[in-house]
């Protein structure tokens, strides 16, 4: 079981592609040359391009445990193994995680952008107004089809539980969403964010992304928000004897 973070400005993803350098081809590929074993990760959470984790998890079976030191000098500045330890019986990163939290930060003062935060903030050309957010966002709680705020994968749902999504300024100046569901769908937060930020400038109704639930397909009015702005920050799992049934829970398609 592996605690990840990283940086993912120079990251095609998580998943490996052809030709493309993705967190997973960078982990899987070190940890192989360290241990001199072939390793294969499963993740928590498959993040796009350029999505920055602090709490990314994975399992894989491995003959030996690498000391972190010695990991840390063989992969790029940019990606971090943080903690390494045995994984409970019937442990899996993916199903049996009973939610994934993120973070979206957002400077809606130009010149207030702090330069050496400019791979994790989006710097946003209007003011938000963050009470409009956070009574956009509430109407948006609970478990939904959110195919208006997905991207379609074939054989995969689009329903999901969003258990918070909340805005709130920092001391900086800076407008961070706090965001968490059970599972998000592809592009989902993004879209979200994107939504939200409409109706934070006041172009949109606090009412308009919520209308969009009602949605069958996903409508091109929708604006994905950058990449950079998306932080994946933990993932939470039940009891070590819940782990197996979370698991078998998570596998079975939900329609509703």
């Amino acid at each position: 079981m592996l605690d990840i973070a990283y940086d993912g400005t120079g990251f095609s993803g998580w998943a490996r592609q052809p030709d493309r350098r993705t967190v997973c081809a960078v982990l899987e590929d070190t940890l192989s040359m360290v241990l001199r074993f072939d390793v294969r990760l499963t993740v928590a959470g498959r993040t796009d391009a350029g999505v920055h984790a602090s709490g990314q998890v994975a399992h894989t079976d491995l003959p030996a445990t690498p000391e972190l030191n010695r990991l840390a000098r063989a992969l790029p500045a940019d990606v971090r193994v943080t903690a390494i330890r045995p994984a409970p019986p019937g442990f899996d990163a993916r199903f049996s995680a009973v939610r994934r939290h993120y973070a979206y930060r957002v400077c809606d003062h130009q010149w207030a952008a702090d330069p050496l935060r400019r791979h994790d903030t989006v710097t946003w050309p209007r003011p938000l107004d963050v009470a409009a957010l956070n009574e956009a966002s509430a109407l948006l709680l609970g478990l939904n089809d959110f195919v208006a705020f997905c991207r379609r994968r074939e054989g995969a749902t689009t329903i999901r539980d969003l258990q918070r999504l909340s805005w709130a300024r920092d001391a900086d100046g800076v407008v961070t969403a706090a965001v968490s569901a059970d599972a998000f769908c592809h592009s989902m937060v993004r879209s979200l964010v994107g939504a939200l930020l409409a109706v934070g400038e006041g172009r949109k109704p606090p009412e308009w992304p919520a209308g969009l639930l009602k949605a069958t397909e996903r409508p091109s009015t929708i604006t994905v928000a950058p990449a950079h702005g998306l932080t994946l920050m933990g993932v939470d799992y039940p009891a070590d004897d819940q782990l197996a049934a979370r698991a078998e829970q998570t596998r079975n398609l939900r329609t509703r």
